[in-house]
């Protein structure tokens, strides 16, 4: 049986992201659960107040494109009165139609917002199917800026413009509002920052978080690693969300390591909008939305705060009384705490 979201009345847990107004700060960022229908809705009777499908990603669609030539070309060199060597592809649904599908039929069962994904490699990619998306309903669009810049000749001013670019060019293509999932490796991340919002980005989502490839010694082989996050690997997204609030015109998510609701009040007293999860989901099923709520009302009434406007930002770097405290000096900080306490 599907646990209510308890709301004690006292607390005003709305918000606003990326201008859609949402009932709390709790998003189910793009992961497995949101690919299901059957899982969507349990999200949001647990209390999740919008959605992010998972990614489609451009290469996706090439390959499957190429494959569906392959069939095609099947046959070829045979009898040409043989055309039962034709596979029929009139019947095929793309992974381009099974995920606008899936946007339409969210929007179908749903009552909360529908974000889609996209992850495109080249630039018509991801105007073109940016407009599908809009069209099939997405309420908005996150766009998944997840690539390795690998090319040793290219520069990192070259990689950063280019993904400027594409943000423009999104922007100019569609009408629903646009956040961009950013990772965390930008030589200056606040300017890159800055950078996007110019470019028409309505939110920015910190951060990707990058899958990284094992070696298996047995095989010799790149093997496939998926580590969940732990609330420890909220710090990073936290330090820059709390030095972009207020810095730059545009909504705000945490999108790592968010798995209870201290983690869920780190963000906001940040300066975070929202606060997504996808593991901690994994990890305890659609029911753990309700328990995080619960944990974060309470924590915030009993700290005497009466809504989540009050709170967010207000440990942001413009108001705490020692900004260094995100800067370097919390190094040296953290260092002699660690070896005060071998006394």
């Amino acid at each position: 049986m599907t646990a209510e979201p308890t709301v004690l009345p006292d607390f005003d847990l709305t918000t606003m992201y990326l201008g859609l107004p949402l009932r709390s700060p709790l998003v189910a960022s793009s992961g497995p659960l949101t690919a299901r229908l059957d899982s969507l809705r349990a999200l949001e009777q647990a209390g999740i107040a919008a959605v992010v499908l998972p990614s489609l990603f451009e290469e996706q669609v090439e390959h499957e494109d190429m494959q569906a030539a392959g069939l095609g070309d099947l046959g070829a060199d045979s009898n040409p009165e043989a055309t039962s060597y034709f596979p029929d592809l009139a019947v095929h649904e793309s992974v381009v139609d099974r995920y606008l599908r899936h946007v339409e039929e969210a929007k179908a069962v749903l009552s909360i917002p529908v974000l889609a994904s996209l992850n495109g490699e080249s630039p018509g990619g991801w105007v073109r199917y940016a407009r599908l998306l809009e069209i099939a309903g997405a309420d908005a669009l996150e766009l998944n800026l997840y690539g390795i810049a690998a090319d040793i000749d290219v520069t990192g001013r070259e990689v950063e413009d280019e993904q400027m670019m594409l943000v423009a060019l999104v922007r100019e293509s569609i009408s629903i509002p646009l956040a961009v999932k950013i990772g965390p490796y930008y030589s200056a991340l606040g300017n890159q920052a800055a950078r996007f919002v110019e470019a028409g980005a309505d939110g920015l989502v910190l951060f990707n978080r990058f899958y990284q490839p094992d070696i298996d010694p047995q095989t010799r082989k790149v093997a496939p690693a998926l580590v969940l996050s732990s609330s420890a690997e909220l710090r990073l997204p936290l330090r820059w969300t709390a030095i972009l609030s207020g810095r730059v015109e545009a909504s705000l998510a945490v999108s790592t390591g968010v798995h209870t609701g201290a983690d869920a009040a780190r963000c906001l007293l940040a300066g975070a909008d929202v606060a997504m999860m996808t593991s901690a989901l994994l990890e305890n099923g659609p029911d753990h939305v309700a328990t995080v709520e619960h944990e974060l009302v309470e924590w915030a009434v009993a700290s005497g705060f009466e809504s989540v406007a009050q709170l967010r930002g207000s440990v942001s770097q413009r108001h705490v009384a020692d900004p260094s405290a995100f800067e370097r000096a919390n190094y040296m900080a953290a260092l002699t705490g660690f070896t005060n306490s071998f006394g």
